[in-house]
């Protein structure tokens, strides 16, 4: 009996071990299986073969060969790119000089001044407390920004003395009208020769002053110029973002540099992206090259962000890396989340990206005709635009003046950042190539 129970024991016992191994087996081959499909929290974005995300490795080189060119012509002292398809890096490289006279390679992890593309940022962070019912889209600026309350409109403009009458607003300027740039609120350049002079003559420069002013004082000072039209009648590209940063500020009780570290920048990892870097980063900002004339490039000394500052504006002065970029980009391809971090629900992603201003007309940093509009943030691309270039309807972004453009693609997966630093940008054709150069590439 004993003999027969041992036997029992040890044919079961082997049976066990061969189940047990087996398991352990399985269970590793899925866990590696998913370490290799799965990013963890903080690993950031993954690499990826192209032609495993349906794009041409070969295909893709042709971005090289373009970039080569505007270099060796001296149209620009180098370019970056970094692109992702189905969220995997699938293009990521720098071609050129950050150095023209010392011939100094471009790192495409050098950080560069994105400019205008801070409004994307900003919104953003307006969205986020939009979605904690800080407020309405439709409220009033001025119920949170008291500055702007009974705001006035140009009516007549003289010449001779620079004076003006103005008109009381028909409506009070919205936060959903900040959003979409149909505030009325403009840029130094971007309106009439009117209002360019009387912007002036209030001392409203680009950049509202420099950087050692706080942004509560900046947007005082702009509250004293008139709207250049009746809110919600036109659209025009204007400080309307800055308002929103400073909204953030009154609402949030932070700083707006400090909302963006915390709620933003920190939780999708973006850690090179700051609006005055840190002494330990100022060898990494990227040389900044204006054209003198066809061919010749010159370097413009300009300190900032390598510098101290207390000015944070909404609308442009943040600093950051083609991947840092890539990382808030991914973020809303997701739909407001990334790698475990939730920024936005899905539904207010939607909303942000679908037309905001009705029939108005919109700027274009995407077509040439015209005919895109414009959401809470960002161009719309909208049908008309996706019959002249091969971005789809639908598709969303913006760039900054020193000649970056940036695109999310919601259709095809695709995130695109292209990063230039020039000014003035004498050969912007090499956005429009960019974008044919990206869907050139895709196979499937």
């Amino acid at each position: 009996m004993k003999i027969l129970f041992d036997k029992f024991y040890w044919r079961t016992l082997r049976k066990t071990k061969k189940y047990f191994v087996f398991s352990i087996v399985l269970l590793l081959n899925i866990s590696l299986l998913h370490s290799q499909n799965l990013a963890p929290k903080d690993s950031g974005l993954l690499k990826s073969l192209p032609e495993a995300e349906g794009m041409s490795s070969k295909r893709l080189a042709r971005i090289d060969t373009v970039f080569r060119t505007y270099v060796n012509k001296g149209w620009c002292n180098g370019a970056t790119a970094i692109i992702l398809r189905n969220g995997r890096i699938v293009y990521y490289k720098a071609i050129g000089y950050n150095d023209i006279k010392k011939k100094t390679p471009l790192k495409k992890n050098e950080i560069f001044r994105i400019a205008s593309q801070t409004k994307a940022i900003t919104s953003v962070a307006v969205m986020m407390l939009y979605e904690e019912g800080k407020f309405s889209l439709d409220d009033p600026i001025s119920d949170y920004l008291p500055e702007f309350k009974d705001a006035k409109v140009l009516d007549k403009f003289n010449e001779e003395d620079t004076s003006f009458t103005t008109v009381k607003a028909e409506s009070p300027v919205t936060i959903r009208e900040l959003l979409t740039h149909t505030s009325g609120v403009i840029y130094p350049g971007t309106g009439t020769k009117a209002m360019n002079e009387i912007y002036a003559n209030y001392g409203i420069t680009m950049g509202l002053g420099g950087k050692n002013l706080i942004l509560k004082d900046a947007i005082k000072k702009l509250a004293q110029a008139p709207l250049e039209f009746q809110p919600g009648t036109k659209w025009n590209y204007g400080y309307s973002v800055d308002l929103l940063g400073r909204l953030v500020e009154v609402v949030s009780g932070l700083s707006l540099n400090q909302f963006f570290q915390k709620y933003i920048f920190k939780p999708l990892g973006m850690n090179d992206t700051y609006f005055y870097l840190p002494k330990d980063k100022y060898k990494r900002l990227e040389k900044l090259y204006m054209m003198i004339k066809p061919g010749h490039l010159t370097e413009v000394n300009e300190s900032y962000p390598n510098s101290n500052g207390t000015l944070f504006m909404g609308g442009g002065g943040l600093s950051s890396t083609a991947y840092d970029y890539a990382l808030f980009l991914q973020m809303l391809l997701n739909g407001g989340e990334f790698n475990g971090r939730r920024l936005l629900s899905e539904t207010t992603i939607k909303m942000m990206t679908e037309n905001q201003i009705g029939d108005l007309e919109c700027g274009s940093l995407f077509i040439p005709k015209g005919g895109d509009k414009f959401g809470l943030g960002f161009e719309i691309i909208s049908k008309t635009g996706s019959i002249q270039i091969p971005i789809p309807e639908g598709s969303y972004g913006w760039g900054g003046t020193f000649g970056s453009l940036y695109w999310v693609d919601p259709v095809n997966k695709i995130v695109a950042q292209l990063v230039l630093q020039g000014s003035p940008n004498s050969y912007n054709e090499i956005r429009e190539k960019f974008i044919a150069l990206v869907y050139q590439a895709v196979i499937k």
